[in-house]
């Protein structure tokens, strides 16, 4: 493991009682944007802050293409962060904020020039560069923190929470730019966040983080659509929960019996016995709503219940309905199509059917 790019190797870091990094391995590959994604209080800055070398760990090492850096202090690591209130230099302009570790670093003046001219036409703000912070919007002076932190080529960038301060469209857009800045540099970037979201658009992996300890470590496809674990499927997105016991084994298929639900057919991905219990995660979008069943053909062999919508929630793109099924609360979304106006509106207390594929549902954890 000491021989990939960046490494956490059994860390842990406690604060008097709270252990808020318990024993956490992971690898980072270069060139990677790698995410850490979990809750308030999880442990994910502190990570970051050990990276950068702000905190040290009780136990543990970290090593950087093959260095132990874990002693090192944060000005001899080639690791830069990004925090949330941008922490620009007032009384500079855009110019001198960027060229600032430069200058503290003696580099010759013409190779300062050089560097600073070029991020600023990278990241599209040449003809901003006499002005100061206080005269930019928040996206502004978000792109002049990332290129502070990038103009001398760090092996890692560290970006804590970049986007909180950013309202909803700035931060869609500020996210299409992070992107496309990590492709052009091609710079190891370690992003934390609490937002599923912005993870999902824009890590090659995610670490979820809970607790302290690694949930899950893994691609978004397959941190959405292949949760390890009841907190990881609740966590990343919106899902239905059923818990039962293995009554039955047919094939890659079985048979659960839920509490206060009838039987339920999953694809058995766990290769799970009978007399195990599971629960199971349905994802809202997976689940159809309609007021009749599915026809015969199209209904042979999948999950099929009577209904009654509780609420409803128009959302543009799609409706969400919450309904009740056999005494269980069902969250679902229906996307629209452009005929939309010429389908029969389901609407509040309708008796109606829920219905989805086995292979819909997916087992998150086995007790």
């Amino acid at each position: 493991m000491k021989d990939d790019f960046l490494v956490f190797d059994h860390v842990t870091k406690r604060f008097g009682a709270l252990t808020a990094v318990d024993d956490v391995t992971l690898s980072v590959r270069k060139g990677e944007f790698f995410s850490l994604l979990g809750p308030s209080g999880c442990g994910k800055t502190t990570l970051l802050r050990m990276l950068g070398g702000f905190e040290r760990p009780d136990s543990g090492r970290i090593y950087l293409e093959g260095q132990d850096i874990t002693d090192l202090p944060p000005n001899q690591r080639r690791v830069h962060t990004v925090f949330q209130n941008y922490a620009l230099f007032p009384t500079m302009t855009i110019w001198d904020n960027i060229a600032f570790s430069l200058r503290l670093a003696k580099r010759p003046k013409g190779e300062v020039e050089e560097k600073v001219d070029a991020i600023l036409e990278m990241i599209q703000m040449s003809e901003h560069a006499w002005k100061y912070p206080n005269q930019l919007s928040g996206g502004q002076k978000q792109r002049v923190a990332i290129a502070r932190a990038l103009v001398d080529r760090p092996q890692v960038l560290l970006l804590d929470e970049p986007l909180a301060a950013l309202d909803l469209k700035l931060r869609q857009h500020m996210l299409i730019e992070l992107d496309a800045i990590h492709d052009q540099v091609g710079i190891t970037f370690m992003y934390v966040t609490h937002d599923q979201g912005e993870a999902m658009s824009l890590s090659d992996r995610i670490a979820v983080v809970n607790k302290g300890g690694i949930e899950q470590l893994d691609v978004p496809a397959k941190i959405y659509e292949a949760p390890t674990s009841r907190f990881v499927a609740s966590f990343i997105g919106d899902t239905n929960f059923l818990s039962g016991e293995i009554t039955s084994v047919d094939g890659d298929y079985c048979t659960i019996k839920t509490d206060g639900f009838p039987a339920i057919r999953a694809y058995n991905d766990r290769n799970l016995a009978v007399g195990q219990r599971v629960d199971l995660s349905v994802r809202p979008e997976k689940i159809r709503v309609t007021l009749t069943p599915p026809p015969p053909e199209k209904g042979a062999g999948i999950n099929v219940f009577p209904a009654k919508v509780e609420d409803i929630v128009y959302q543009g793109v799609y409706t969400r309905y919450w309904l009740r099924a056999c005494g269980l609360r069902i969250a679902a979304l229906k996307p629209h199509s452009r005929f939309l106006l010429d389908q029969e509106a389901i609407t509040w207390n309708d008796d109606a059917f829920v219905w989805w594929h086995p292979d819909d549902g997916y087992m998150v954890e086995v007790k």
